[in-house]
């Protein structure tokens, strides 16, 4: 297994405020890691949940089971929309509906 130093291969600096630091600091100590490895294992861990946050559509049960029945049972197509079809069919000249 590679050690943790040969795997790096990009540097990031940020600044921080002391009282921050501090803070920083006396969690890395808790779990015994260098302020180095909390700070890349906690803004990893937050990154992954924001891109996850974007990506996953999360539904209550209710909305879950509506979602379903609707796909299950769609409702009928509003005039609207079959008057947009005919229009795309005429248009395109396609006998797909």
């Amino acid at each position: 297994m590679p050690s943790s130093e040969s795997t790096r291969t990009a540097r990031v600096e940020a600044r921080i405020a002391p009282e921050a630091l501090a803070v920083v600091r006396r969690a890395a100590e808790l779990q015994g890691r260098s302020i180095s490895d909390f700070l890349v294992a906690a803004a990893l861990k937050d990154a992954q949940r924001t891109i996850e946050d974007a990506q996953i559509i999360r539904l209550s049960v209710e909305d879950q089971q509506r979602f379903a029945d609707l796909l299950l049972h769609p409702p009928p197509v509003a005039p609207a929309m079959e008057r947009a079809l005919q229009a795309r069919q005429e248009l395109l000249g396609d006998t797909a509906k």
